[in-house]
């Protein structure tokens, strides 16, 4: 049925009884051996020269280097009091290919405990590659619901907030930093390095899940920030603080500035910007409110500068406070120079108090043009003050030889030159230092370090004079009588100026007032600037000088100086006088008491009543009949007058028709301190 097929061996079979071709069995045998000798090179290449990268990645899948934060630097006053600090908080952070599998009530319950929305940290997620943030900086009662919540995916992780106690109060000096802890103003800026410290790590072993399974490597301990110490006093700050918000308001001011300098040492004490802003909620801020204007500001600093013009004149022994001036008119090129009033002569002492713009030019010409500059730069103009602060201005002042006798006649009271407010409360340190302008500073020096020797300016005898002119600004006569203060004698110098636009003078001003206290040894100096007032008057007499008054006069009873007013230590005897005189009135009612009493003594044998008679206390009713009279004689003193005798005889001198020194005939009216016919052209120094 089937045929039979002859069986044929594989040895006989006649597909191969003709050769194969040698050269396909070669070019197999070579493919093969070219291909494993592609594998061992790619071996060999991966393994020599790949091998870090390698290992990297196959470490990603398994194992991660955790970050251990630094803790930041933190920020004191003078007094150890804290202006800055990272507090501990948790960020929240996900594993986008483990959260995708969250529920719709999951996102719910998260976006409620994160005030976000559920979509949006769905879309979060989804945009998310292998590592996204959902919200940084969360409080510690909300990551401890989230951790509650041990959702797949949904991570915690240890961060630092920076938290500012004094807010408003220092911000212009603390400054502040973004999320990541890094200085963006102020302090924060300037000594970054100083606070951020170096970050540590820990390497771990964790699942997919994100879990930590072992920890594996040396832990790298973190080398937390340096604390920085400030000279700046927290106290002064806030009283500086409230009364400048206050004087802003009144004038309706577009900003202001304090600037409050230790008298003896440079350090600055306070340093107050109005706008300010809070750096714990930084919420539609502007560049408004985030300029310390103190620093960055620059302002024509008007009749503060008179004194200096004086000193140098006085320096060089070309005058003394007693040498009298005609006053009536002055002509410098083609320009007349005049006062807000008029004074037909005036003594060196009197064109200060009065600020007289006449008086102040006829002093400054008698010095040469690089006399005045020299000066200046001594003084600090032209340059920064060295604070290393971020945005201090330098200013603007010319050099000498590009004076016109204009020029020099109108920066000697004032204009045409521009300052910044510290670089003006650095200059009045001549005043208070013997004639030496010290560096300010504002890091606190370590231990018991020797205060800088500055730089001399005038002599000490010239210090001492201009001291006493000054004071006589703030006495009955001057330009700033509100700026007295009921305990300590002050001095200093009110200054009103038109400011620039474009080039012209316009009808916006700045009034200032720098001065010193007490005068019989300067502690503190105070520097005030109020920028654009628009009510309640303008000239610095009125604007600044009641702020210097309230500042002062707080922050001399907070550091503890005792009062230097001949008025006031009377008036403390006589309250002194007055609480001996209850205690003594408490005296005599208990001895009239004893007087009517009899006292009893017994005998063994028998009982003797006997009056006592008790005398009365004469050296009580001495001391009552002293303490009566000297209140009778503090009520008669009057209030101490100025400090000018030679300078009233010499005024006695003049022919009736002059002004008298001390009692001008308007004492009420705030002298301008301003150039008049040049306001009216607003354009000669075009």
């Amino acid at each position: 049925m089937f045929k039979k097929v002859k069986s044929v061996s594989y040895a006989h079979s006649p597909l191969i009884k003709k050769d194969p071709n040698l050269w396909r069995s070669l070019f197999m045998l070579g493919f093969i051996f070219c291909l494993l000798a592609a594998v061992l090179i790619r071996a060999a290449y991966l393994q020599m020269y790949k091998k870090d990268f390698l290992q990297d990645k196959g470490e990603a899948r398994y194992s991660r280097n955790l970050n251990i934060p630094a803790v930041r630097g933190k920020i004191f006053d003078r007094n150890g009091e804290i202006l800055a600090m990272s507090t501990p908080v948790k960020s929240v952070w996900a594993l986008p290919e483990e959260a995708m599998d969250l529920s719709k009530a999951d996102f719910e319950k998260l976006g409620k405990l994160l005030g976000m929305k559920p979509n949006a940290i769905k879309e979060k997620i989804e945009k998310g590659k292998n590592f996204v943030y959902l919200k940084r900086q969360v409080e510690p009662n909300v990551f401890k619901e989230i951790e509650a919540l041990k959702l797949p995916g949904i991570h915690l992780e240890n961060t630092f907030k920076r938290y500012y106690p004094t807010a408003e109060s220092t911000a212009h000096i603390t400054g502040f930093t973004d999320i990541e802890e890094v200085g963006q103003e102020g302090i924060e800026l300037s000594q970054n390095t100083l606070l951020s410290g170096v970050d540590g790590e820990r390497k771990v072993l964790k699942n997919r899940r994100g879990q930590v399974i072992d920890e594996v490597g040396a832990v790298i301990e973190p080398q937390n920030g340096k604390d920085v110490h400030l000279t700046i006093d927290s106290r002064l700050q806030f009283i500086a603080t409230n009364v400048l918000e206050e004087t802003v308001q009144k004038h309706k001011a577009k900003a202001g500035s304090v600037v409050i300098l230790d008298a003896k040492t440079g350090e600055i004490l306070s340093l107050v910007n109005y706008p300010n802003y809070n750096p714990n909620t930084r919420v539609g801020l502007s560049g408004e409110k985030l300029r310390n204007r103190a620093l960055t500001d620059l302002y024509e600093p008007g009749s503060t500068m008179k004194a200096f013009s004086v000193g140098a004149a006085l320096d060089k022994k070309m005058i003394r406070p007693e040498t009298i001036f005609d006053t009536s008119e002055v002509r410098v090129g083609n320009k007349n120079i005049s006062d807000a009033h008029k004074y037909d002569a005036l003594t060196v002492a009197q064109i200060i108090q009065k600020s007289s713009n006449i008086g102040t030019v006829k002093v400054a010409m008698k010095l040469k043009p690089e006399e005045l500059w020299d000066l200046f730069n001594k003084l600090g103009f032209g340059r920064k003050v060295g604070v290393n602060f971020p945005g201090e201005a330098r200013g603007v002042m010319r050099a000498a030889k590009t004076w016109k006798p204009i020029e020099q006649a109108t920066m000697s009271f004032g204009h045409g030159i521009s300052v910044n407010l510290m670089q003006m409360a650095r200059a009045y340190l001549a005043f208070t230092n013997d004639g030496n302008v010290l560096p300010v500073s504002l890091i606190k020096k370590e231990g018991d370090a020797e205060i800088p020797q500055g730089e001399r300016v005038f002599s000490p005898e010239t210090a001492k004079q201009l001291q006493l002119m000054l004071e006589a600004v703030t006495n009955k006569g001057g330009t700033a009588t509100q700026a007295q203060t009921p305990s300590y004698r002050v001095a200093g110098k009110t200054g009103t100026s038109m400011k620039l636009d474009h080039g012209r003078y316009v009808n916006k001003y700045v009034g200032s007032f720098i001065g010193f206290a007490p005068v019989s040894d300067p502690k503190i100096i105070v520097a005030i600037m109020i920028d654009e007032p628009r009510a309640n008057g303008y000239y610095g007499g009125l604007t600044a000088a009641p702020a210097f008054s309230k500042i002062t006069e707080a922050s001399l009873r907070v550091l503890g100086v005792a009062p230097d007013t001949e008025w006031k230590i009377l008036q403390e005897k006589a309250k002194q006088a007055e609480m001996q005189q209850e205690v003594d009135n408490a005296v005599d009612v208990d001895l009239k008491a004893i007087e009517s009493t009899e006292v009893t003594s017994e005998n063994k044998d028998e009982n003797i009543k006997q009056s006592m008679p008790v005398k009365e206390n004469e050296l009580s009713k001495q001391k009552t009949n002293l303490i009566t009279e000297e209140k009778e004689v503090v009520k008669e003193l009057p209030k101490p007058k100025n400090n000018f005798p030679i300078i009233e005889e010499k005024v006695k001198e003049l022919p009736k028709s002059n002004n008298p020194i001390f009692e001008p005939k308007e004492t009420n009216k705030q002298e301008p301190d301003l150039i008049m016919d040049l306001i009216k052209s607003k354009n000669q120094f075009n």
